[in-house]
């Protein structure tokens, strides 16, 4: 069992590569983004927090977050965890650091996936076309307009994780832009030895 985080600007192929993980290992994904979806509609007391925060337009507190993810954690039966879009920042990877010592679990592995600016517009814009050629609706986030400012928000406030799990030894780097199962196998490695 690993307990992973996968950082990478968006568009990197976190997404991806952590759906392969989720079916080659049957590790959980633990994404912020899907887990506040749930929690919106579930019924539960911590489900009725995200609600009124997110209806009345504000942001969701890290102790929420934290407070989903250690439902999360208390799940069992599973090869691991996948963080996915959390930490975003240095309060939030002091926290989740606590909260997996008070679980009696630690990361394996910190991989990034290291990526060229410019490719992912690129990535982006095919990614829009891919799904209007299909008939799909194109993510409102899919326009390079849009990106830009995902990519902004990313290094002002997540690049700073890269240092942090440097300093600690955690940090995997690899090479994003390689073709999806290299980065898998790439992935693999790195779990296999941890």
């Amino acid at each position: 069992m690993a307990n992973i985080i996968l950082l990478g600007p968006p568009g990197a192929g976190k997404g991806t590569q952590a759906k392969r993980l989720e079916d080659a290992r049957g590790m959980v994904q633990l994404s912020t983004g899907d887990m506040l979806r749930a929690a919106r509609t579930s019924g539960t007391e911590m489900g009725r927090k995200v609600a009124a925060v997110l209806d009345s337009g504000g942001l969701v507190t890290d102790e929420i977050v934290i407070g989903l993810i250690e439902e999360r954690l208390a799940q069992t039966g599973h090869g691991g965890f996948i963080f996915d879009g959390f930490p975003r920042t240095l309060k939030q990877a002091d926290a989740l650091g606590a909260l997996l010592a008070r679980k009696g679990l630690a990361l394996d592995a910190v991989i990034e996936l290291v990526v060229d600016d410019a490719a992912l517009v690129g990535r982006i814009v095919k990614r829009a076309e891919d799904a209007r050629a299909a008939g799909q609706p194109v993510r409102k986030d899919d326009t390079p307009e849009v990106f830009q400012v995902r990519l902004q928000e990313y290094y002002k406030n997540t690049a700073p994780l890269i240092g942090y799990y440097w300093a600690k030894g955690d940090l995997v780097q690899l090479d994003g832009m390689a073709d999806m199962q290299a980065v898998a196998e790439a992935i693999a490695k790195v779990l296999d030895k941890a």
